[in-house]
């Protein structure tokens, strides 16, 4: 698998997501998709500190596996340590004492939460550092000098290597960089956002997850030192499955929906490949090229996934693609 480079450390082209992994997929599969995508050359693997409370577990499932995944390979400590590039999040985790709705009562992103939470992270991991720490969701309730300042603590203190902010808008991530620039803080160098071929309805928005838009995309394209990394590429496999129980979100189901399936269907054909496969091959190549943060639960959704690093989109597929 190729790799490139966020803020100075190698990752590899694509970040396999450990979302599900304790919950709704177990142990043993868990650790068998772990060793698949190290085997296949992957080394980026992403997490958080909720993942995933709101499906029968309690928030710390997904970190302590892989902390138990990472001891029983040795790659927790010493040269193993260096084979493995470790992403997690804070702020999302829900705080019984603001209340039982969600994501009302997240965590947030106060200094107290920033600083507190990687060392909760690190513990259930058993690591001595993460590479990349990534602010979840953002919280307008704490003024964002406040929790720059905390992140930019964390790395100078040597528990993460790197920064990086999810589901934020544009002007925010702006804001936070300049903010740590001025002080001559650890900045973000990367943004985690929803991010797939289908585009989103025009003028829909979601603020709890909002989709890379084109202002985000421009941002990231002019910046050579900022990566979007894109979660939900496949949207869970509703959107570019044939299945007919399969339902695209209705966030992406539109009036432009149908030419852009058929296009990618099209381009899937003349490859004889798959239209998962398509998508993350189109991303790659696409300005500014997006890392896509892809999930399985099983073998088989994992090897789709990697075989889209074997694909090369001509520039006539790609621009069928683009202007569909």
């Amino acid at each position: 698998m190729d790799k490139r480079a966020i803020g100075g450390i190698e990752v590899s082209g694509l970040c396999l997501g450990a979302m599900m992994f304790g919950t709704t997929v177990d142990e043993d599969t868990s650790f068998a998709l772990l060793d698949a995508f190290l085997d296949a050359g992957g080394t980026f693997i992403d997490t958080a500190n909720c993942y995933q409370f709101w499906d029968g577990g309690q928030g710390h499932e997904s970190e302590e596996l892989l902390g138990r995944w990472l001891k029983s390979r040795g790659l927790n400590t010493g040269a193993g340590r260096d084979q493995v590039v470790i992403a997690t999040k804070v702020g999302a985790r829900p705080d019984p004492d603001r209340g039982d709705s969600w994501p009302a009562n997240n965590e947030g992103l106060s200094a107290r939460v920033v600083t507190s939470q990687i060392e909760v992270s690190l513990r259930r991991m058993g690591l001595e550092y993460v590479d990349l720490y990534y602010s979840h969701h953002e919280d307008r309730s704490v003024p964002v000098e406040e929790t720059v300042g905390a992140f930019a603590s964390v790395a100078e203190s040597g528990k993460a290597r790197a920064l990086g902010v999810s589901n934020e808008p544009s002007w925010r991530i702006e804001r936070a960089r300049q903010i740590a620039a001025s002080n001559a803080w650890p900045s973000y160098v990367c943004v985690q956002q929803r991010h797939t071929y289908l585009q989103p309805r025009p003028g829909g928005y979601d603020a709890f997850m909002p989709a890379a838009s084109d202002e985000l995309l421009d941002y990231v394209r002019e910046d050579e030192d900022l990566t979007l990394i894109a979660y939900s590429p496949l949207m869970g496999g509703r959107a570019y499955s044939d299945r007919a129980d399969k339902q695209i979100d209705p966030m992406f189901d539109h009036r432009g929906t149908p030419a852009r399936l058929a296009a990618l269907r099209a381009v899937a054909d003349e490859l004889g490949a798959t239209k998962n496969q398509v998508v993350l091959a189109w991303m790659r190549a696409s300005s500014p090229s997006v890392l896509p943060l892809f999930s399985a639960s099983s073998l088989t959704q994992l090897k789709e996934s990697i075989g889209s690093t074997e694909l090369t989109l001509t520039p006539d597929q790609m621009e069928r693609l683009d202007q569909a």
